[in-house]
């Protein structure tokens, strides 16, 4: 008997991709919901609560883009992991499913086994312990570099990706005389 790899909710119109992968995923140990329209997978995806959604573009009802904003609006759904498996390959249609919130896309015809193991990638990253927050602190300011945020005062402070990396740096070496060259030549 194959384990529990997480439940996967499949939504495409075409009956034969909702056979082959479904086939193939529960053979792999996943669970296994399938919908062909956009009105069924919404309400799939709030009931069963899957780990994963392969939704896509094409469908009836509500297209898959519409699902997509759906799902990442909803409170419910937000951080359900979405991945686009669709025949819409323009750079156009990728760039606006990710904008949207989809965490990956892949264009028809596929590999059915790329398509388990990256669906096994993102599940298994997904149930990976999360690391705890590696907080430096000094003075009053708090820098969180797995959050990649700044707290000053118990107030956040927005910085650029430059302004966080050198605060980093020069509150790693407290106390410690740093150069110009060190700053300009750190790793």
């Amino acid at each position: 008997m194959a384990q529990d790899l997480g439940k996967v909710l499949i939504v495409d119109d075409e009956q034969d991709i909702l056979d082959l992968l479904s086939f193939n995923l529960v053979k792999e140990g996943f669970q296994v919901i399938t919908s062909k329209n956009g009105e069924d997978a919404l309400r799939a995806a709030l009931g069963e609560r899957p780990d994963l959604v392969v939704l896509d573009i094409m469908l009836p009802g509500f297209s898959g883009i519409e699902v997509l904003k759906r799902l990442k609006h909803l409170e419910l759904t937000r951080k359900t992991p979405v991945m686009m498996l669709t025949a819409k390959n323009e750079e156009v249609d990728r760039v606006l499913g990710f904008e949207l919130g989809a965490e990956d896309y892949i264009t028809k015809p596929f590999s059915v086994r790329e398509l388990v193991l990256r669906t096994r990638a993102m599940l298994a990253r997904l149930k990976a312990p999360s690391e705890p927050p590696q907080l430096l602190r000094c003075g009053a300011i708090v820098l969180d570099l797995s959050g990649h945020s700044v707290v000053v005062e118990e107030l956040p402070i927005q910085l650029t990706s430059t302004e966080f990396n050198l605060l980093a740096y020069l509150m790693q070496n407290a106390g410690r005389v740093v150069s110009r060259d060190q700053l300009l030549n750190r790793e």
